[in-house]
């Protein structure tokens, strides 16, 4: 791995703990307008700060990040499709690489599909950007999506997934929590992070969830809606990164975010 690629790596994975807690900001380009993230400068500003990396599109990039910013970006670079189209799973890369460079970015990202009919599209466009990463040596991060069926979320999909990924080059893949997730770890020759997924019922769940994919070997989080859909965002997001970095238990956790909670108050 060329010394480029390894130290952009590094931004992200940070090399005291061997972790990350990535903000995903990136919903818009499949969802439209989501909730609390109408305005994204005005959901993003307060828990950049507490953002090891931020995954956003060029567009809320480019008019939603205060470019004076050293936080790592991770890019969205594929799309194409919306929630109330045929298939999420269409997807074509949206962004070249030269303008990835013009922004700075520290890593792209992309959804492969897998067992979906544009399984091997998606996967050849990830094959095509990582040639194209290590030519520039920017690292490449696969997201193995499941589009609307989140069923698909076990442990024999989610290892065949990353697997791939990784065969394919991937740098690091995202992908999410399930039983025996230490098989999927196990089964990943790259680091692997979770997603958050869905909006959980209550902040315990969303530290169980951190603990639990830690515990068995994931190297950290990419969270967006379990953050910026909180009740308080910005102790969210710090309750998360107590449990990734300094290895907070759940309720060690979960109370310091009722008392940042009461400080914002």
């Amino acid at each position: 791995m060329d010394w480029g690629l390894q130290n952009r790596l590094a931004r992200i994975i940070r090399p005291e703990t061997g972790h990350v807690v990535m903000l995903a900001v990136d919903h818009g380009y499949f969802l439209g307008p989501t909730s609390k993230i109408e305005n994204p400068r005005a959901t993003i500003a307060p828990l950049l700060p507490y953002a090891d990396a931020l995954m956003p599109t060029r567009g809320v990039l480019r008019t939603s990040v205060d470019p004076k910013t050293d936080t790592p970006i991770v890019l969205r670079v594929s799309g194409g499709t919306s929630i109330i189209g045929p298939s999420l799973a269409d997807e074509e890369i949206t962004t070249s690489f030269e303008d990835a460079i013009r922004l700075n970015v520290s890593a792209v990202a992309l959804s492969i599909f897998v067992g979906t009919e544009y399984e091997h599209q998606t996967l050849m466009n990830l094959a095509d950007l990582v040639n194209e990463g290590e030519v520039f040596g920017i690292p490449v991060l696969a997201v193995t999506a499941v589009g609307k069926e989140l069923e698909k979320r076990d442990v024999r999909f989610l290892s065949l997934s990353c697997r791939i990924a990784a065969e394919l080059g991937a740098h690091f893949v995202k992908t999410y929590y399930c039983e025996n997730f230490e098989k999927v770890v196990k089964g990943c020759p790259v680091p692997v992070v979770i997603a958050g997924g869905p909006k959980l019922d209550t902040m315990k769940d969303v530290l169980q969830l951190t603990h639990d994919a830690i515990s068995r070997g994931a190297v950290g989080v990419d969270m967006g809606r379990n953050i910026w859909q909180s009740e308080a965002p910005v102790a969210a997001i710090q309750a998360v990164r107590a449990v990734v970095h300094e290895k907070y238990s759940v309720k060690k956790a979960l109370d310091l975010f009722e008392q940042l909670k009461r400080k914002k108050k």
